[in-house]
């Protein structure tokens, strides 16, 4: 008996054969192929590429935030230094976890409510820290994109740098950030 077909098989077996081709190879025929369907039930789950482009950036936030790396009481118990900069870390963990990880997730929409109530942590410590809740929505958006656009960056060369280079840039970038929100907090 065939195994049944749902999202989250799709989506799990999408990001499996994103790990195997990357994004560009990533085809919902050469999906459909993988699941031993026709790309037409795919279209029964997803409206489009797109859409399950979006499903996929979601299921990679929710491993994130449902596993042990996004402890919310050890964030919630760290200063806000160290939560930016554990935060940023962690989705830079989530992110290289998949070939072209980075390009999966940016331009993607997250609608899913439990996923953003995660994001509710890292910001209510940025505001008992003293930062206006615009303040601390824009600096959740400015590690977010840091971390995004290194991590496409470094997903792009392919460690050719190794990742000891790589590691050193991003904890800089990571402490110039936290510099700045610092100043801007004064």
């Amino acid at each position: 008996m065939a195994e049944r077909l749902d999202r989250e098989r799709v989506v799990r077996a999408a990001l499996a054969l994103l790990d195997e081709v990357g994004l560009d190879g990533l085809t919902l025929r050469r999906l459909a192929q993988d699941l031993g369907v026709k790309a037409p039930a795919l279209y029964w789950h997803f409206a489009s590429k797109a859409d399950l482009l979006h499903e996929m950036a979601a299921t990679m936030l929710r491993d994130l935030v449902g596993g042990e790396a996004w402890d919310e009481a050890a964030l919630a118990g760290s200063p806000w230094q160290d939560c930016v900069r554990d935060s940023a870390t962690n989705l830079r963990r989530m992110l290289l976890a998949h070939r072209d990880g980075a390009r999966v997730f940016s331009g993607t929409l997250v609608t899913d409510e439990a996923l953003r109530d995660a994001v509710e942590v890292p910001l209510g410590i940025l505001t008992s820290a003293g930062f206006v809740p615009d303040d601390a929505a824009r600096a959740w958006g400015t590690v977010l994109s840091f971390v995004l656009g290194f991590v496409v960056e470094e997903q792009a060369v392919g460690g050719a740098e190794g990742a000891n280079g790589f590691d050193e840039r991003f904890g800089f970038g990571a402490d110039v950030i936290v510099a700045g929100l610092a100043a801007r907090l004064r």
